[in-house]
């Protein structure tokens, strides 16, 4: 819930240098949603298969929210 929480709450904010702090703080959370599928895995409450799959989009959505921050720069 964080992440496109942050994205809707630094797009609704009136200037780009605002929009930019939440993104990365959206990356943040990302980060942190990266982790806890990892350890998902080591705990075993998830297969490594959801994990790659789950981890491939923890990606894809870092590099969205990197072009997003790139461009409001």
């Amino acid at each position: 819930m964080s992440i496109p929480n942050n994205i809707a709450e630094g797009d609704e904010r009136g200037s780009n240098k605002d929009a930019i702090r939440f993104f990365y703080i959206a990356k943040g959370s990302l980060a942190e949603l990266h982790t806890q599928v990892e350890i998902a895995c080591e705990i075993e409450y998830i297969s490594g298969d959801k994990t790659q799959e789950l981890s491939d989009e923890c990606v894809r959505i870092g590099k969205m929210l990197g072009s997003l921050i790139k461009a409001r720069t």
